[in-house]
């Protein structure tokens, strides 16, 4: 195991209180002042139009000196008085009235629970406001980068994905619960976890290990590898959601706990990781408070292939998929000038397959716990 780091027990002070009240005020104000452009420009008797910071690839730079992905300046216009942009209008004009609602009566909704909320018949005609949540969802992903304002701050939540285990205590709305205790189950990450509603008290652990599915974090919890290893465990069940990755960004930030992510050798675990690290292109103007640049990427790695004795059984083929997936990625300028990272996607090529974390249970069901990741932490072996 890797030399311990003597440790004192961490807190955070912030809770809820008036700067719950100040963000809930700065986000009703930014509403209307967008409601407001829109009646004076009306009642000037000119076109009303939205300015939309666009989430485009090509409005998306690497920040090398901040290692972060970062939205850039360029916008779109959103008229009413144009048809190919009417329906939008309409709907960040309705959606905007419906996070107001939820701000003033200090309330959450659901992402889903947002789409029924705005969905009705439109007066006179037989046209529905949103054809299906995928509409609402993007809408409200605009909302986000036109007011400046988290989609946190908008009192809207998504679905829970994402678990906890280890050496914290935390504080969840108030309610205390000690995540050394938390069974198989493990603590369900939630959507929000702003230092309004998750405050942590009494951390011991020494950093962070993130795996990318449930299944692998099962057998992480059971061999009680947190306890062992003086660790903190999490999982994103694929993909981390936004809840997942604010949570380790503020473990990383605020208690200084180093990220070690357990990931699946193919081009969507590598992909898994750069989410992770440097932020995503779609949530650019989110990585600031997101990405997390200091993490490690822990493996499964190509040649693990080999310097694990793994049998053939484990190999999953490329496909043309994944082949020109893993190109784009070696393309990114965060990875471009890593030469341990362009070597790791060149031997996974010319493997010709890929591997899950999981293959590692050919060599004994506990040899990820019990051998590999202990082994790569003692070594520091692992890319950045």
């Amino acid at each position: 195991m890797a030399k311990k780091r003597t440790t004192k027990k961490r807190t955070t002070s912030k809770g809820p209180g008036p700067a719950v009240r100040s963000t809930d005020k700065a986000t009703l104000a930014r509403i209307d002042k967008l409601a407001d452009k829109v009646v004076r420009t009306s009642l000037a008797k000119k076109d009303p139009n939205l300015v939309i910071p666009s989430r485009s690839l090509s409005n998306t730079s690497y920040n090398k000196s901040k290692r972060i992905l970062q939205m850039g300046s360029a916008t779109s216009d959103r008229p009413l008085f144009d048809l190919k942009t009417a329906r939008k209008f309409m709907q960040t004009v309705l959606l905007s009235s419906g996070v107001k609602d939820l701000v003033g009566a200090g309330k959450t909704l659901s992402l889903r629970g947002m789409y029924y909320m705005s969905l009705h018949t439109i007066q006179g005609t037989k046209e529905k406001t949103l054809n299906d949540q995928t509409e609402s969802d993007a809408v409200l992903e605009d909302l986000e980068v036109m007011l400046g304002s988290l989609r946190e701050e908008l009192h809207v939540f998504a679905k829970k994905r994402g678990t906890m285990i280890g050496n914290i205590t935390i504080i969840d709305n108030g309610d205390e619960i000690n995540c050394r205790k938390m069974g198989t189950g493990g603590y369900a990450i939630p959507s929000i976890c702003e230092d309004s509603v998750i405050q942590f008290k009494n951390c011991e652990a020494d950093f962070v290990l993130h795996v990318e599915k449930d299944t692998v974090w099962q057998r992480f919890n059971e061999d009680r590898f947190w306890e062992k290893h003086n660790c903190i465990l999490t999982e994103g069940s694929g993909q981390p959601p936004r809840g997942v990755r604010r949570m380790l960004r503020r473990l990383n930030e605020e208690l200084g706990l180093p990220v070690y992510c357990l990931l699946d050798c193919d081009p969507w675990g590598h992909y898994i990781y750069s989410v992770i690290k440097q932020g995503s292109i779609a949530l650019a103007y989110e990585s600031q408070r997101m990405a997390i640049p200091d993490a490690k990427f822990m493996g499964i790695r190509a040649i693990d292939y080999e310097r694990c004795g793994l049998s053939d059984d484990v190999q999953i083929a490329l496909n043309d998929r994944d082949i020109t997936r893993a190109k784009q990625i070696a393309d990114y300028p965060w990875f471009a000038n890593k030469k341990p990272w362009q070597l790791e996607i060149k031997k996974m090529l010319s493997n010709g397959f890929k591997m899950e974390v999981e293959s590692l249970i050919t060599k004994d069901i506990s040899y990820v716990t019990e051998v590999y990741v202990p082994e790569r932490l003692d070594a520091q072996d692992w890319l950045d």
